[in-house]
């Protein structure tokens, strides 16, 4: 039996121990493809929790003992009952680096790298030919910001260490600082670890047999003192989830949408959500004057005529912008982008969408053609749209879609442009459409598939059918805005609210006071390989790409809330 498959089958007999407490789960990917073995409380991202939330680390060093010592905390946290479980809500990475321990190699990795050494890594998420597990569990542990951590170590001589964080437990464990102030451990308690704050930690080393009596001394010092609140990393995105719609939205507007260079929808997006952010806010300056100002050159040129679709989609603002100002001519850069996707016949992609049915095009097209025909009633616009969508054939028989006919992967953010193609096309095709059955029909089993894939965070993975990949930004605000539009307009159920309202609050932590996201992938076209994909930079910071969808997604929600 493999050693993966060993770990698996030790957290399934604890999942049974303890029915509904806890699922089993992944926090990264290897450059073996192997996954990060979690074992996730039900609590362990719950908003409303009074539990007091810790995170237990073995096996960092990818030394078997340290491994068996986690599981072993584990097996004794479980046969502790309510008295333990109804306090404390544990969740558990047992074998943080399992490709050194499959492969024997311990503290490498077998790959050049050792997830045991400097933190925090800097750069190349998740790419890292050397060293991906530091970067998951690193980027992981932040965001699901536990109060406490606990790394446990095999060892002779029995010795707990703490970090700056967690110095208030020190005394009652007897524990020194933690030596090696360059590990996991001591990066987590200092500073503002990923843009949020400290996470207490300690670290215990012992031997197996004296694991009960120091867990033991721990957590009834935990339970009879009221010594460990919310660590401030919790702390920082509850903050930062307890903002109101609008204000994220104020945030992310005064970010993005000021340039329209490139001529691309990711410049496009955020100068219409800038847009629909005063409709809401009619009160607030009212951006449409500067963003005349700043289109005129582009105005007064026209549409281009040899864009790809993906800057045809550019002009989502137009008839926002005509709206806004009063000014028709504005809904006719609209008309001119629907103008050049030409039928090449049915059940032919048009010009100039991927003859390959890429899903970007599902919401480029999507996008205008929908646009158009709520413009103009012409229904050529809608019956191009309603054939490329049907015409595809690249959504499988689970909902999810290809990236295009010939890269069968289930990328997260190609399967949010298949949302959003499918939600614009809805938002404007005609109930008497032939065609709009098979559409709502092909929307619906996305929709399914993708709440069904919904990590606990509230965000989907890079690769959609590969756990651990990493939790990426636009996916899950692509998804959040198919759903939170469905469920306004009726073409969806409410029962859809649980699972986008858990979306916005993966977002909305990971959307900081200046409008900079986190882990928004990268410009990614057709790959090779789910390697590539799971490759594909995460970009942390600014990225108008992120910015954009996270603004329309901010807008709908509020929009959904009243509503409107």
């Amino acid at each position: 039996m493999s050693t993966e498959q060993t770990i698996n089958d030790a957290m399934d007999t604890l999942i049974r121990t303890r029915p509904g407490f806890w699922t089993r789960s992944a926090c990264g990917v290897t450059r073996s493809l192997g996954q990060i073995p979690a074992l996730l409380d039900r609590n362990a991202y719950s908003v409303e929790t009074s539990r007091v939330r810790i995170l237990l680390l073995g096996g960092l060093t990818g030394y078997q003992a340290d491994v068996d010592m986690a599981l072993h905390a584990l097996e004794l946290f479980a046969g502790g009952g309510d008295s333990l479980s109804l306090r404390i809500a544990l969740s558990a990475v047992p074998c943080a680096n399992p490709d050194g321990l499959r492969l024997n190699v311990a503290p490498e990795n077998g790959a050049g790298g050792n997830p045991s050494s400097v933190y925090p890594p800097e750069g190349k998420y998740y790419y890292d030919l050397e060293d991906p597990e530091k970067r998951y569990l690193w980027r992981w542990i932040c965001f699901q910001a536990p109060d406490l951590m606990i790394e446990l170590q095999s060892g002779d001589s029995l010795n707990w260490e703490f970090n700056q964080a967690a110095q208030s437990l020190a005394p009652g464990l007897g524990g020194k600082s933690i030596s090696g102030g360059q590990g996991l451990l001591a990066a987590l308690g200092s500073g503002h670890p990923d843009g949020l704050g400290t996470v207490p930690g300690l670290r215990l080393t012992a031997t197996d047999e004296q694991l009960p009596r120091e867990l033991g001394r721990l957590f009834s010092m935990l339970r009879q003192l009221d010594m460990l609140g919310k660590s401030k990393a919790r702390q920082t995105l509850d903050a930062r989830r307890g903002r109101p719609k609008t204000e994220i939205a104020k945030a992310l507007a005064t970010a993005y949408g000021h340039t329209f260079d490139p001529v691309v929808y990711t410049q496009g997006v955020p100068i219409s959500g800038r847009l629909r952010l005063h409709q809401l806010e009619p009160s607030s300056d009212n951006p449409a004057p500067d963003i005349a100002t700043m289109l005129e050159g582009f105005a007064m040129a026209g549409v281009p005529e040899d864009l790809a679709p993906s800057g045809l989609a550019s002009v989502v603002w137009g008839d926002e912008l005509a709206y806004s100002t009063g000014e028709a001519r504005y809904n006719e850069l609209v008309i001119q982008a629907a103008e050049r996707f030409e039928s090449r016949g049915q059940g032919v992609a048009p010009r100039p969408c991927d003859p390959d049915f890429r899903t970007e095009d599902m919401f480029m097209s999507g996008a205008i053609l929908g646009r158009a025909f709520n413009i103009t009633g012409n229904a050529k616009y809608i019956d191009i749209l309603a054939d490329f969508i049907l015409s595809g054939k690249i959504q499988q028989t689970h909902g999810l879609f290809w990236h295009c006919r010939s890269a069968a992967y289930y990328w997260g953010r190609g399967n949010g442009f298949a949302a959003m193609g499918l939600a614009e096309a809805l938002t404007y095709l005609p109930e008497d459409h032939t065609s709009r059955s098979a559409v709502i029909a092909m929307y619906k089993r996305l929709m399914d598939s993708l709440g069904r894939l919904q990590h606990h965070s509230g965000m989907l993975n890079q690769v959609l059918d590969v756990p651990g990949s990493y939790l990426e930004f636009t996916a899950t605000c692509m998804m959040g805005y198919a759903m939170a539009r469905g469920i306004r307009m009726g073409f969806l159920s409410d029962e859809f609210k649980t699972v986008v309202d858990l979306a916005w609050q993966g977002v909305a932590e990971r959307v900081d006071d200046i409008g900079n996201v986190v882990d928004g992938c990268a410009s990614t076209g057709v790959q090779n390989n789910v390697r590539d994909y799971l490759d594909r930079p995460a970009i942390f910071g600014f990225d108008d790409r992120s910015g954009g969808m996270a603004l329309w997604f901010a807008v709908e929600m509020e929009r959904l809330a009243r509503g409107i």
